[in-house]
């Protein structure tokens, strides 16, 4: 057994949690149960997800996207659904979303980079006052050839405007909804710009900024993040973790 309040602080410390402006409340969400044996890590706090928990009789759900996103109103319907599943089985609900994107060693980006072959050079994408993506060196390499990568490593074929260079070299990345940040990455240098979903505007942007855009799937580029940080927790405190992926084409 291993005490939930020693996990969120660990969790918060790790990501430095409580330095980041961001949409929603990252750390405890829900509080459950105090003692905790069995993690589940899953991209979502949905009902699915918190239903697979109970199954597996889980003490605690780890999540990147929690319930939570600034609202200042009433519970809707499906919040509270998901939040009765959560009460009524005792489960603790943790979320961190940009520090989860932001760590340089266990962030979404970072070991987005590193799946796909490339170095991290730098922090990149500011909001708020914290950088949330990378910039990253690559071998030269085809847009794609890149593409067919991205499909390779992470399951996904992306959506591609080929708009730069026939070599790219150096690529931003953000994970998520982050298309618009491809204004700052072909202000940085980049030749590619990758994230998760892209808006109507972005193909122009694209090639008036000659840059090639990727997006890769919001949920497909933000796995790698809350699995890893659900290893780290059983690593440390002797808890059984298993991740659970519930599919989502976004």
């Amino acid at each position: 057994m291993a005490d939930r309040n020693e996990i969120v602080a660990y969790l918060d410390d790790l990501l430095a949690a409580p330095t980041f402006a961001d949409y929603g409340p990252n750390g405890l969400q829900v509080p459950g149960a105090i003692d905790v044996s069995r993690v589940i890590s899953g991209v979502s706090a949905t009902l699915e997800l918190f239903e697979r928990a109970i199954e597996r009789n889980a003490e605690l759900v780890l999540v990147h996207h929690g319930i939570f996103w600034g609202e200042s109103g009433a519970l809707s319907p499906l919040q509270a659904n998901r939040i009765r599943a959560l009460l009524t089985h005792d489960i603790n609900l943790v979320a961190y979303h940009l520090p989860l994107d932001a760590h340089l060693t266990h962030g979404n980006n970072a070991l987005l980079a590193e799946k796909l072959g490339f170095s991290v050079e730098a922090p990149f994408g500011d909001y708020k006052g914290s950088s949330i993506g990378v910039l990253c060196n690559s071998e030269p390499i085809g847009g794609v050839e890149l593409a067919e990568r991205i499909e390779q490593r992470i399951g996904r074929r992306p959506l591609h405007f080929a708009c730069g260079p026939p070599e790219l070299r150096r690529i931003a990345l953000i994970s998520g909804a982050a298309a618009d940040y491809i204004h700052e990455a072909a202000a940085a240098g980049a030749d590619a710009f990758i994230t998760g979903e892209p808006v109507e505007r972005v193909q122009a942007n694209a090639k008036e900024l000659g840059i090639d855009f990727f997006a890769a799937g919001h949920h497909a580029t933000e796995i790698l993040g809350i699995e890893r940080l659900g290893d780290l927790v059983a690593e440390r405190f002797g808890v059984e973790h298993e991740f659970i992926d519930i599919p989502n084409p976004v």
